[in-house]
């Protein structure tokens, strides 16, 4: 699996997780006892479990679309890739600490988006860093 391939896929599970994340019937409300956060436009757990708002939703909606035009040459998608690989190391690294899980108020990370957001890392830290960042040469036909 190369860089292009890996940013389509990303781009398109993005799209779907901003999708996901307005829709009420695959994505409840938060409950009471969820952590509090001062933008709670659109707090709510996809699928009961991943924590979004608006704010959420709308970084889900940038990557997915960047990712799928960056998945259309090779050189855009290694760059994509890397960039994908620090922003989520970072909401991993947030994310994982109690008292910036929820980006001071303004955006939730916890509880199970920590797990996801380091799969997404991983699968962007290959495609970015390791195999998938190496464009295949074909080698030449013998004559």
């Amino acid at each position: 699996m190369n860089a292009p391939m890996v940013a389509r896929i990303l781009g398109l599970l993005f799209v779907v997780a901003a999708i996901a994340g307005v829709l009420p019937w695959l994505a409840p409300a938060a409950p009471f006892v969820a952590p509090v956060i001062t933008w709670d436009a659109g707090y709510r757990l996809i699928a009961g479990i991943f924590p979004v708002n608006l704010a959420h939703d709308g970084v889900h909606l940038v990557f997915g679309l960047w990712g799928l035009l960056a998945g259309l040459r090779f050189k855009s998608a290694v760059g994509y890739c890397r960039v994908v690989t620090w922003s989520y190391l970072v909401l991993v690294i947030l994310g994982a600490i109690p008292i910036t899980s929820t980006l001071f108020g303004a955006v939730p990370i916890y509880g199970w988006d920590v797990a996801l957001h380091g799969a997404v890392m991983l699968l962007a830290l290959y495609a970015g860093y390791g195999r998938g960042s190496q464009e295949s040469v074909e080698p030449p036909l013998a004559q």
